[in-house]
């Protein structure tokens, strides 16, 4: 009974953003008001199913990068 969640979900919305915005991982790094790593941010554009506080720091980061209010739906399919 026990059923797996899927933690592999393909390209996410995020990745599209910063590619149109041509903001890097790193940049999203830099700017970030909260401390996130560079693995973070790939796992997040991989598809990686991240944990819910992880999810808000990448929303908050995003929000910084391209100056305005983003929901998680925004940036993630799941």
């Amino acid at each position: 009974m026990n059923e797996e969640l899927e933690r592999n979900l393909g390209e996410q919305p995020i990745a599209v953003l910063m590619r149109e915005n041509e903001i890097t991982p790193h940049n999203l790094v830099a700017i970030s008001p909260e401390p996130i790593t560079h693995k973070m941010v790939t796992r997040a554009c991989k598809g990686r199913r991240l944990t819910s506080k992880a999810r808000n720091k990448m929303i908050k980061a995003m929000a910084a990068a391209l100056g305005r209010e983003l929901k998680k739906s925004d940036l993630f399919t799941y």
